[in-house]
């Protein structure tokens, strides 16, 4: 399904050296993980045995018992497509491994070694079992078969899916192993682990996963042993996690006295495109990995993963203010550095009482702040037309003289009737004329107000506008250093509503401009009321940033960013609804690419960014009908 698969991490209830016990936890995990349609679930470190034998891996009984409970496995698997990867002591040239078993319909597809054996500490494996370093191309004897062995495998699952195997001390080594099966191929890492509990160490060994998942772009499946381990010394709390690409997804609850199984649907499509267009993946060195094939895996019927409808918007209140005020500092430094690049004093904006000139004029104000200049020095101008209302200019006068910067006004309905009358255009007839000439003049007299003044227009246009091409080529779309380029309009509408609390004594009209209906107040209004709502027309922007963060971000195609959306805004907007103005999105997308090949500079702030000379590289004659053909095809 669109590139989802359902993968599950399993903790068992274990009893030192009791395999029929472990295997009977074992089995009813898996399952469960098999009606969960999993196409993987992962068991920890020496599973079938337990962790804590100690010497007793040294007893020909226990070596006997884990394979029987191989062989009662291995019947399980004969009827269940869900793979299952064990963990259990293997002999290979009378040497002891610690083995990874990857099982499936009756067959164990292959094992791994562990590279890396602990002799420190707490632990002290050496003294049972050999390092797996430099076994490749090998087979080993188990259960009279030949299994493929080694640490040069790695597992495949249909055409798109490829994943490696390592365990526990693997990933705390300064290169782990997965991290050349990811350069090989390998989207999904799965390790069985036996981590011990100490103060503090859970904290760590979340940051190692989440990071490996990061560094690698793949998802990485972590389960470690539980409480039915030995405390003789140490503590085993059953740590599991899922993360994918830095994120972690699930994560299951230490010290159970049972059995628990958790379960994510990770986006392995996702994590393919991602890896052509970001970070120095490609140059990565690749080794040679044989793979073995799994047959029939399941996969998923429903989704059961949170898609979040506004991506581009930090979820609670901690995060926002962390993220908010590093976007503001990110602006600042941005347009502080061009204002001493240039030598310039003033900064020209101009002033609508919307919610995009109200976030670039607290960003520049923030940058004075920090800069120590007096605020006088930003020179904001309404310039109401024909479609301005009362509403948004009187909040526009307000904001301004709550922060104390210069304000001026200049009314542009004259100036444009007589451009009409030159152009030989009837102002009756409200066309993209007649919007277009006011956006140009004001415009105008923000670029000769500023060489007037001596400084230079800070632009007010967004990400999101950017993305829809929703401004008036060499109008609003043209300023002399964009600070909003990089956010998308529903994050603006936190930023603004955090700088609310930031300044206390602005907050009351911050939140009027936040209950506006966003506009150019282009058209005439209605009895002093906005007609012209940009919504209306284009589409909801929380639609618009959701498509476009799937779309330029992970690449996705039209029909899984339809799945996503209605996932997301699932009882919000219907499909049709979706469908409608994602197919608006993409037209908009590639048609208006003209107006980003010369936007001006500004600042990246956010993961995406549109700017010709960085993200985003794409010819302004592209043709959108293979994405159009694309949406259609599940259209019902």
């Amino acid at each position: 399904m669109f590139g989802f698969y359902r993968v599950a991490a399993a903790v068992p209830k274990v009893r030192v050296a009791k395999v029929e016990y472990n295997v009977d936890h074992m089995i009813d995990l898996w399952k469960i993980a098999a009606e969960q349609n999993a196409a993987v679930v992962l068991f920890p470190e020496l599973s079938v045995s337990s962790y804590s034998c100690g010497d007793l891996f040294f007893q020909g009984a226990l070596h006997r018992a884990v394979e029987r409970g191989l062989e009662r496995l291995l019947a399980v698997s004969e009827s269940c497509s869900t793979a299952a990867i064990v963990g259990a002591p293997i002999w290979f040239r009378g040497r002891l491994y610690n083995g990874a078993l990857v099982l499936q319909k009756g067959e164990i597809r292959g094992v791994v070694p562990k590279i890396f054996v602990p002799e420190h500490k707490e632990y002290y494996e050496k003294r049972w079992f050999v390092g797996g370093e430099g076994i490749e191309g090998e087979s080993v004897r188990l259960l009279g078969r030949d299994v493929p062995f080694g640490t040069d495998l790695l597992f495949t699952i249909g055409d798109d899916l490829i994943f490696g195997v390592e365990i526990c001390e693997d990933l705390w080594s300064v290169v782990p192993p997965s991290s050349w099966q990811a350069l090989a191929g390998a989207t999904l890492l799965f390790n069985l682990s036996a981590s011990d509990e100490i103060v503090g160490k859970s904290e760590y060994r979340e940051s190692l996963v989440r990071t490996q998942s990061a560094r690698c772009m793949a998802a990485y499946v972590y389960a470690s042993c539980g409480m039915g381990e030995s405390t003789t010394d140490v503590v085993f709390g059953g740590d599991v996690m899922i993360a994918e690409n830095g994120t972690m997804l699930e994560r299951g609850e230490r010290f159970l006295d049972e059995s628990q199984v958790i379960f994510a649907d990770v986006d392995v499509e996702r994590l393919r495109t991602m890896r052509l267009s970001e970070g120095s993946f490609a140059d990565g060195e690749i080794r040679r990995f044989r793979q073995v094939a799994l047959r029939d895996v399941p996969g998923i019927v429903q989704l059961n993963r949170f898609i979040d409808p506004h991506p581009f918007v930090p979820s609670g209140r901690g995060e926002r203010t962390k993220r908010c005020r590093e976007i503001f500092s990110i602006q600042a430094a941005a347009l502080q550095k061009r204002l001493e690049h240039i030598g310039s004093k003033v900064c020209v904006l101009g002033i609508s009482g919307g919610l995009d000139s109200t976030l670039a004029l607290l960003a520049t104000y923030r940058t004075f702040e920090i800069m120590r200049r007096d605020p006088k020095g930003i020179v904001c101008v309404t310039m109401p037309g024909f479609g301005t209302t009362g509403r948004t200019l009187e909040n526009a006068v307000r904001l301004c003289e709550g922060l104390g910067v210069t304000l001026r006004h200049i009314d542009i309905t004259d100036a444009c009737m007589k451009h009409f009358e030159e152009i030989g255009h009837d102002p009756s007839e409200h066309t993209i004329v007649y919007e277009n000439v006011q956006a140009r003049e004001r415009t105008q007299i923000l670029m000769d107000l500023a060489n007037e003044l001596g400084g230079i227009v800070v632009g007010t246009g967004d990400l999101s506008e950017s993305a829809l091409g929703w401004s008036t080529y060499n109008g609003d779309h043209m300023s002399m250093y964009a600070i909003n380029v990089g956010i998308p309009k529903t994050l603006i509408r936190y930023l603004v509503e955090w700088t609310a609390e930031v300044y206390p004594e602005i907050s009351e009209v911050l939140h009027d401009i936040l209950a506006t209906p966003v506009s150019p107040e282009l058209l005439p209004a209605k009895e002093g009321e906005i007609v012209q709502k940009t919504e209306e027309v284009v589409g909801p922007y929380e639609l618009h940033d959701f498509f476009l963060y799937h779309m330029v971000k992970s690449g996705a195609r039209p029909r899984k960013i339809l799945f996503l959306a209605k996932t997301a805004f699932k009882g919000r907007y219907d499909e049709s609804l979706i469908r409608k103005w994602l197919e608006l999105f993409l037209r908009r997308f590639f048609s208006q690419q003209f107006k980003r090949s010369c936007m001006p500079d500004g600042p990246k702030v956010g993961t995406i960014a549109l700017s010709p000379r960085g993200d985003w590289r794409m010819p302004s004659d592209a043709d959108v009908e293979e994405w159009i053909r694309e949406l259609k095809e599940g259209e019902e």
